[in-house]
């Protein structure tokens, strides 16, 4: 099987794809150690903008779509090129050339005014950067809308994620040879622990392999945060 990393690039870009090991899984308490997960690089939660440029470029990238036509606006617009440009480079084109593409859903349902296909956006840029057709598809569908993870005050279980997620039956054939599954933000991998769990009984046997713009990196103050002092 073809390898994700492409030979000739591994030292030549400045981003490149790192895995998620068990260094880090303390900070993605829904990954297992014999996930396959990917980031090119890493946010820092609750300090918004003055992260730095992961922040900034995250940021831009999740502006709802209701802020359209606002000053800022056209930032999204760059975020989703920018994206599509860092992974496009740093994934092997014989991979690509394979693999099935698939977004995880947004917060919002296909049905909903603020649905927003951002990931779908980037992924369907591919083929113009690496010369390659592509296979992605909209594999995934959630039934109804949910609270947006980063903004909820509890974060959804796998379990209640996936009982919100369907298949779209109509994009099954043909069936896949490798699937990787994108997403902006690696927080608790709940998102791809439901993703990849539907998609595993879906498609037995298939090597899945989580994709990420970014994992979040949990500091001291993000533990301490939600507790008191103890004196």
């Amino acid at each position: 099987m073809s390898e994700i990393f492409p030979r000739s690039r591994r030292s030549s870009v400045v981003q490149r794809l790192s895995k998620v090991d068990e260094l880090h899984l303390s900070d993605h308490c829904y990954l297992k150690p014999t996930d396959k997960c990917l980031f090119l690089r890493e946010y820092i939660p609750h300090v918004g903008y003055s992260g730095g440029e992961t922040n900034s470029l995250i940021s831009n990238f999740k502006k709802g779509v209701d802020r359209e036509g606002q000053p800022g606006w056209r930032y999204k617009g760059l975020a989703i090129q920018q994206i599509a440009r860092e992974l496009a480079s740093t994934l092997n084109p014989e991979w690509l050339k394979i693999a099935t593409l698939i977004p995880i859903p947004p917060s919002k349902s296909r049905q909903s005014p603020l649905y927003d296909d951002r990931m779908s956006q980037v992924l369907r840029l591919f083929p113009a950067l690496v010369g390659l057709q592509g296979d992605v598809r909209e594999l995934i569908i959630q039934i109804a809308d949910m609270v947006s993870a980063h903004t909820a005050e509890s974060r959804p279980s796998p379990a209640e994620i996936r009982a919100n997620y369907t298949i779209d039956s109509t994009q099954t054939t043909p069936s896949p040879k490798a699937i990787g599954i994108f997403d902006d933000v690696l927080t608790t991998g709940a998102h791809f622990r439901a993703a990849e769990s539907l998609l595993s009984e879906t498609f037995p046997g298939v090597s899945i392999t989580g994709i990420f713009v970014a994992r979040r990196i949990i500091s001291e103050i993000d533990w301490e945060a939600g507790f008191e002092p103890v004196l």
